[in-house]
C-alpha cells in the first residue's frame, strides 16, 4: 500500500498544496473545477503502483494560495511546471481533468522539452469550445459565460454554495447519480474558505481574453501537441456528441482517445477503473 502524504512547496511566488504518492517515473495528476486533489482520491492508490504520484491543488483551489491574480493558464501551468523543478522531476507525465486539462494543455505547448506525455480528460481545447458556440454548447457551458462577469457569480453562489456546487455534481454525472457525499462534503467545505469561490470563478475569468489570445496566437503559428496524448471523456455528457477526437487531432500529431461508457463529467471518480483501464497502457508505453 502506497503511503499518500500531504505536503506544501513555495514555488513561482506562491505555495501550493500538492498530494505525493509511490516513487518511479514522476505523473502529476490536475483536477479541475469545482473540486481539489481530492478528486483523484479513487485512482491515485493504483497509480502509486508505476510512478510518484504528485496531485497539486491549483492556484486559488484546495489548500493552496488565493492570490488575486495569475488564472491565465500560462501562469498556473508554470506554477505545476516549477513545482516539478522543486521536486526534482526533469521530465513528467501530465493527466488533465476539466480546467486542470487546459493548465496541462498549456504547460506541453509552452515546455515541451518537460511534459513527455499528456492524457486530457473531457474536454476539448478551449480554443474550440469558444469557435463552436452554439445553443447546445451553450445550454450545457452557460456556467462558462456566467463566471465571467465580474462579482455577481460569487454574490449568488455564495448564498448557498452546498446548493450551488451540488447543482453540477448531480447534473454533470452519469443519469444524475451524483458524487459520493464524503467527496460533496470535501469541495463544499474547499469553496467555503475565504477566496475560494472568488479564485474558482478567476480561473474562469481568464478564460477571456487572456487564455484566449494565447491560444490563438499559437493556433495561428502552427504550434501543435508533439507528444502523446490520449483523449478521454464520459460518453453521457456533452462531448459525447461532439467529434471529440478528431477535434483533438487539429491540435495534436500522435493522439488517441475514447469515451468512457456510462459516465459523465467527473472521470476519476464516477469509473475510475474503466479510467484505469485506459490510463494505466498509455502512461506505460
Amino acid at each position: 500500500m502506497n503511503r499518500l502524504e500531504s505536503e506544501t512547496a513555495s514555488v513561482n511566488g506562491i505555495r501550493l498544496h500538492y498530494l505525493r504518492a509511490g516513487t518511479g517515473p514522476a505523473l502529476f495528476l490536475l483536477h479541475g473545477w469545482p473540486q481539489t486533489s481530492f478528486c483523484w482520491h479513487e485512482i491515485i492508490g493504483e497509480l502509486a503502483d508505476t510512478h510518484t504520484v504528485i496531485a497539486p491543488d491549483l492556484r486559488g483551489y484546495g489548500k493552496s494560495d488565493k492570490p488575486r491574480d495569475g488564472y491565465d493558464k500560462r501562469t498556473m501551468a508554470a506554477d505545476v511546471a516549477a513545482l516539478a523543478t522543486h521536486l526534482g522531476f526533469e521530465r513528467v507525465s501530465v493527466v488533465g481533468h476539466d480546467r486542470g486539462g487546459r493548465v496541462a494543455h498549456r504547460w506541453a505547448l509552452d515546455r515541451p522539452d518537460q511534459v513527455d506525455r499528456l492524457a486530457v480528460l473531457d474536454i476539448i481545447p478551449t480554443r474550440e469550445l469558444w469557435k463552436r458556440l452554439d445553443t447546445e454548447i451553450g445550454r450545457a457551458y452557460w456556467h462558462w459565460l456566467f463566471h465571467l462577469q465580474p462579482d455577481l457569480p460569487e454574490l449568488l453562489a455564495g448564498r448557498d454554495i452546498a446548493a450551488y456546487l451540488g447543482y453540477f455534481f448531480e447534473r454533470w454525472t452519469h443519469k444524475r447519480q451524483g458524487l459520493s457525499r464524503e467527496a460533496v462534503d470535501e469541495y463544499v467545505r474547499a469553496f467555503s474558505a475565504p477566496g475560494a469561490l472568488r479564485a474558482g470563478f478567476d480561473d474562469y475569468r481568464a478564460s477571456f481574453p487572456h487564455d484566449a489570445e494565447a491560444d490563438d496566437a499559437d493556433f495561428d503559428a502552427g504550434r501543435r501537441l508533439e507528444l502523446p496524448v490520449l483523449a478521454l471523456w464520459g460518453a453521457s455528457g456533452l462531448l459525447g456528441k461532439l467529434p471529440t477526437l478528431e477535434i483533438w487531432k487539429d491540435y495534436a500529431n500522435d493522439v488517441s482517445g475514447t469515451a468512457i461508457e456510462e459516465c459523465g463529467h467527473f472521470l476519476a471518480e464516477e469509473r475510475p477503473q474503466a479510467l484505469l483501464e485506459s490510463l494505466k497502457p498509455f502512461l506505460l508505453s
